[in-house]
Formats: structure tokens, sequence, C-alpha cells
């Protein structure tokens, strides 16, 4: 469940935030009375609020709110949806695209959720195969489809910048419920997800 904060504690966090930040970069040798830095603890403070604004929001509740009773029964596809995240590990970012998609079962969701929901979930610290589940599992028992099927293919910065710093590395991960478990209907969404049909 979300934890929800109030104005009162949001600004409070953000003050602690903004104090610790400013012994991080007194930490790693940097003057912070310098007119480059001056705001920058504020700065870092309210991007990682937003960074991480996802343990404060519904994800189930998102897609509740724009579900609409509807005889369709085929594939849904939202594929190529952009999402970031930050890896738990070293709290470095991890970028690509979600490719998500589900089999109806008396219900649809207004497409616009489907990517808030990505959001909810990449906007925590993360590791690909939880987010990967996280968002099959999400749409699974709130819509209760015939089948959900989430592939995700990201860029992780942990293994760019640091590390092994191999550049061209891309991660896939990949889950699916009921109906994407038949050969048949998986190979058909593989094939979309890589077809240019726009």
């Amino acid at each position: 469940m979300p934890i929800i904060k109030s104005e009162e504690n949001q600004i409070e966090v953000l003050q602690d935030l903004v104090d610790h930040y400013e012994g991080i970069l007194g930490r790693v040798g940097e003057d912070i009375s310098r007119e480059g830095l001056a705001k920058t603890p504020e700065r870092a403070a309210k991007a990682i609020q937003f960074l991480t604004e996802g343990y404060h929001q519904d994800a189930e509740a998102i897609l509740r709110s724009a579900m609409f009773r509807e005889e369709y029964s085929e594939m849904v596809l939202v594929k190529d949806i952009e999402l970031y995240s930050l890896c738990e590990h070293h709290m470095l970012p991890f970028f690509g695209k979600a490719h998500i998609a589900y089999i109806p079962n008396g219900y649809i969701v207004g497409l616009s959720k489907i990517p808030r929901v990505i959001d909810v979930f990449s906007r925590r610290l993360q590791v690909q195969e939880r987010l990967t589940d996280q968002i099959l599992r999400c749409i699974q028992e709130t819509l209760n489809p015939l089948g959900v099927a989430v592939v995700i293919e990201a860029r992780h910065m942990c293994m760019m910048m640091r590390g092994v710093q191999k550049q061209n590395s891309v991660t896939t991960t990949s889950a699916f419920t009921g109906e994407f478990q038949k050969v048949e209907t998986r190979s058909e969404f593989l094939n979309l997800i890589g077809s240019k049909l726009h």
C-alpha cells in the first residue's frame, strides 16, 4: 500500500533531504558555498522526491478509475512506452521502453492509465525484474483479463558509467499470464512489438 504523506510532512522531508545532500557534497570534496552549488541541494532533494513519488501512489486505483465495460476480447497492445527508474543497488538511472498487452475479459481500461501504472512502479528504487513483475501483477489483479504480457528493454547506467562500463548492452525482461502463456498468442505479441506499423 502506498504511504500518503501530508503537505507538512513533505516539507519536513524535503528539508531533511536538503541537509543530507549538503553533507554529501561536502564529503565528496565540494565547496557547497560556491555559486554554482548554491541551490543544488534543494534541486537534488526535489528531484529525488519526484523520482521516488511512486511510493506514495496507488497503481491499482489508477486502473480502477478508468475501467469500462466492453465485450472486446482481442489483444490490446501499448508499446514503446518510455520508462525511467533508479537502480536500487547504486541509485543510478536505468531507462528504456516497456511494451504492455492484455486481453480483456469484460473490461477495458483507458489507454493513458497503462503508462501511468509504469510510472508508479518505475518511480521507486527498483530492479528491472521486479518492475516487470509488479506491472504484470497490477494489471492482472485489477482488470482480471484473460492474459497480460509485459516486456521491458532498458539500459542501465550502473553498467555504463561504472563497473564493467559496457555502453551498448540492453537488458530485456518479460512476464506473461493466461493466454500469453500459449505459444501462438505470445508469438503474435512479440511480432507486434517488433514490427513498425505506424
